[in-house]
């Protein structure tokens, strides 16, 4: 409230695409891609892109060439996410279906929006505080009269540490916690080298997988966690990048 809209800096049309990259319509579109494909292959898909994207808007909108280290960590984090995604659809019992299709192209529409808000935030220079607030109170508005009215009685029916669970997680450590994180490594690093740790999810859900669940990653898995890992190491501008484009 103190704060403002940030309409000065963001215009009404940067504020939508601030709440909708990163908020509520966002969180829809990754959650649909999930209940239509596998979690494995849609880890890959959606952070595992946004650096990409982040990086094709800003060449696109503002000129910005992406230097010879990061255009290298792009192509080995697309390499990674690809043999991700190859491994899972191969697996016994895994087919390709329309749904399927339609559940992939809805998690490359969330890294899209994410990326999008990425840019947005990053040129508007936004508070990373503010940028949370922005999001979290858009999302508010626009989301929950409709969910209340569509499916507000269903609360009723959910137990209290089901929705305790996942207010904490949802509501306070994702929606807060990660994305004010987040902001704030796009002050430091800039929006392109920041997103890039975005593309270390699948290759650490495949890692806490093996505590967690006893699912140890296959040889292809663990070739796929090391090309992301290498990619968003030259892509976030490490010493060795550094090098390599200062050698161009």
């Amino acid at each position: 409230m103190r704060r403002g809209f940030a309409r000065e800096r963001l215009g009404w049309l940067g504020l939508a695409a601030l709440v909708a990259g990163a908020g509520a319509p966002y969180a829809l579109a990754a959650a649909a891609g999930l209940r239509l494909a596998p979690a494995a292959e849609l880890s890959a898909l959606n952070p595992g892109c946004i650096p990409l994207f982040v990086a094709a808007i800003a060449w696109a909108f503002a000129g910005e060439s992406a230097p010879t280290a990061q255009r290298a960590g792009l192509a080995l984090i697309v390499t990674g996410a690809v043999l991700l995604i190859a491994a899972n659809a191969a697996s016994p019992g895994e087919a390709w279906t329309s749904s399927r299709l339609f559940g992939a192209m809805l998690s490359l529409l969330a890294a899209l929006m994410w990326a999008v808000f990425t840019v947005v935030m990053r040129r508007a220079d936004l508070n990373p505080l503010h940028a949370a607030a922005l999001v979290s109170t858009g999302s508010l508005v626009i989301y929950l009269p409709v969910y209340l009215a569509w499916r507000g009685a269903a609360l009723a029916e959910v137990p209290l540490v089901d929705l305790a669970t996942q207010a904490v997680f949802h509501g306070v450590l994702v929606t807060v916690v990660s994305l004010l994180l987040y902001g704030r490594a796009l002050v430091l690093l800039g929006a392109a080298r920041g997103a890039a740790f975005a593309s270390l999810v699948p290759a650490l859900s495949a890692l806490i997988a093996i505590p967690l669940l006893g699912e140890w990653p296959s040889a292809t898995d663990w070739l796929a966690i090391v090309l992301i890992g290498a990619g968003v190491y030259l892509a976030s501008g490490g010493p060795m990048a550094r090098s390599m484009n200062t050698s161009h």
